[in-house]
């Protein structure tokens, strides 16, 4: 019974997400909300068909883990630390500003002590790293220097969520009925992964990649994820850093684009249901019976926290509206708030109809972020010709500027097989200082390359998810330097049909995989053996008496002829005898071409 109770559950979960996720994103109120309310129409306080959201929220908390995992990979210790002013600056001042504001609206309004109104102004300051990071990366400014001071201060937020219960511990009346480890042991575990997690995981991975399959190397990603999270939850942090770190010690691992691919379609998932039991713990009843109060408040609080942002980005030198942006995308309470508050009712040391409305309004501020964002981008597209004009000569001027320091910004190019063939366009590439991402499946290989300073990654560029981890998005050309005529001519397939706007340079292995390339749309595939036999060729009438210029001659109406030959053939590629007349045709005329410059 239990298990079908169980199957059940999994079926309005998909039902509720499938129904509502489209409609939200047609009404254009976005994916996050629609959760939401998928969440709150079938938890405990409308339908009850799911009535103990608790543990689906608990589950649900791996999405937000391999969503820390995923973006750790786009780091490393060295970005870490430079980012370290900023996140101890930035999110310091954010997390102490939002807090006192909002302790000292409540001891102004409610019979708290300062204890417990500075408890709640803490809890209420933290931001959710699972709305906001989706948000900054939705519209793009994951990349861009506002966005990584957004990121600054919620990585602040994560480390302070074990101070924070540290201090709820305190100020209890009653001892939590966890114990806590001490805090020296959690510092000694994070020094051991950093000196040497990568040590260990890298070798793993190698192995895995060499004698498993690519399910089992998906199932390694998430060993360690999942290994470090829990290992960090039983020394005192939060699961969610632990991720992160896992992340960072692989960000210069060369399966970095393949874990990233791996690993999104669970975080997608996984993270939809969070959103779902965050609305199942949504008290509508409470909202129904007091809605103007709790709308209020919830507006009261992401006022604040917009308003503590915009001030804290403005004294780091950030425009208004970008502060603007980034305090909105920020001003949802976060999911840690959930943990403190029922921390605070268990010891006692806030009643519970205060932990209530104190959740309840983290809950619908994470509804209103969504409709919020939207709301700030159609203001500021309210702008005249005048303004639009001058942001387009200083995003001119920054490009010029990013195109002098190639390493500031995305690839421009990705190479799909990165043998003899593909490295010589890579030393071309970096000779020119032209930033690229190369993409092999040969773990060995790749090691291989590294010793010599060679930037490549692992993994299987027949996968929609790597090429768009690998940044083909932001890419100008695809360079597809396959051996494998199949893998070729599926990521062609596949290039063509989602990514239109970028430019194919294909290696083709023979005529006949040329012909292939050309019905799909390619343009000129490269022949590889083409011009290297086209060389040979000149070299041999050199050498028997030909001059240079007798000898490019030739060599140009061959190229020429057989250029023309090849469009030919295409139509008729599959048909055998067509093809052998127009060959035989094809050599008539070719005779005749060299007869007549012969003559002349």
């Amino acid at each position: 019974m239990e298990h079908h109770e169980t199957l059940l559950h999994a079926i309005y979960y998909l039902l509720a997400a499938t129904i509502a996720v489209p409609l939200f994103r047609r009404l254009g109120l976005g994916a996050i909300l629609g959760y939401l309310v998928a969440g709150a129409i079938i938890g405990p306080y409308e339908l009850g068909l799911i009535y103990q959201p608790e543990a689906t929220f608990q589950f649900s908390e791996l999405g937000v883990v391999l969503l820390l995992f995923v973006i750790g990979l786009e780091l490393n210790p060295q970005q870490l630390w430079k980012m370290r002013l900023d996140i101890g600056l930035l999110g310091g001042s954010q997390m102490l500003l939002t807090a006192l504001a909002i302790t000292a609206v409540l001891a102004a309004a409610l019979n708290l002590s300062w204890q417990q109104g500075f408890m709640i102004g803490l809890a209420l300051a933290l931001s959710s790293t699972a709305f906001a990071v989706p948000l900054m990366e939705e519209h793009k400014i994951m990349g861009l220097p506002i966005g990584r001071k957004g990121f600054s201060i919620l990585l602040l937020q994560d480390l302070a969520v074990i101070p924070i219960l540290l201090l709820l511990a305190t100020w209890s009346p009653i001892a939590s009925a966890e114990a806590h480890v001490p805090w020296w042991i959690g510092l000694c575990t994070v020094a051991f992964l950093l000196l040497a997690g990568a040590r260990i995981f890298n070798p793993l991975l190698q192995i895995v990649a060499k004698y498993g399959s690519r399910e089992i190397l998906t199932a390694a990603g998430l060993l360690i994820v999942l290994s470090v999270a829990y290992l960090m939850q039983l020394v005192g942090f939060s699961m969610s850093m632990g991720a992160f770190l896992a992340g960072m010690l692989l960000a210069q691992s060369s399966f970095r684009h393949q874990l990233a691919a791996d690993i999104e379609p669970f975080k997608g998932l996984l993270l939809g249901l969070f959103f779902i039991a965050v609305g199942m713990s949504l008290n509508l009843r409470l909202l129904f019976a007091e809605p103007l109060v709790i709308l209020a408040l919830a507006l009261a609080l992401m006022l604040i926290k917009i308003l503590v942002v915009t001030v804290v980005l403005r004294v780091r030198k950030f425009p208004v509206k970008e502060g603007l942006l980034m305090g909105v995308m920020l001003a949802q309470g976060g999911e840690f708030a959930f943990v403190v508050m029922s921390t605070a009712e268990q010891t006692q040391f806030l009643p519970k109809d205060i932990t209530s409305y104190v959740v309840l309004v983290v809950g619908i501020s994470m509804a209103l972020t969504s409709p919020l964002v939207i709301l700030h981008e159609l203001i500021t597209r309210k702008r005249t010709m005048q303004e639009k004009a001058t942001e387009e000569a200083a995003q001119a001027a920054n490009s010029l500027q990013e195109l002098e320091q190639p390493d500031a910004h995305k690839a421009e190019v990705i190479i799909a097989g990165f043998g003899r063939f593909g490295q010589i366009i890579g030393r071309i590439l970096t000779a020119g200082n032209i930033p690229f991402n190369a993409l092999d499946k040969n773990p060995e290989h790749i090691e291989f390359l590294k010793n010599y300073g060679v930037q490549s990654y692992y993994g299987d560029a027949t996968r929609i998810e790597l090429l768009e981890a690998a940044g083909i998005r932001d890419a100008k050309v695809l360079v597809i330097a396959l051996v494998n005529i199949e893998a070729s001519l599926t990521i062609t397939k596949l290039v063509k049909t989602h990514f239109p706007h970028i430019t194919l340079i294909v290696r083709a292995r023979d005529r006949a995989h040329a012909y292939q390339l050309a019905e799909l749309g390619v343009e000129n595939p490269i022949r590889e053996i083409y011009e290297s036999s086209l060389s040979a060729a000149m070299q041999t009438l050199t050498e028997i008496g030909y001059t240079d210029g007798q000898s490019q001659r030739a060599i140009d109406i061959f190229r020429e002829h057989d250029q023309t030959l090849l469009h030919q053939s295409i139509a008729i590629s599959k048909d055998p005898k067509e093809l052998a007349q127009l060959v035989k045709q094809s050599r008539k005329e070719l005779k005749d071409l060299f007869s007549k410059d012969v003559q002349l």
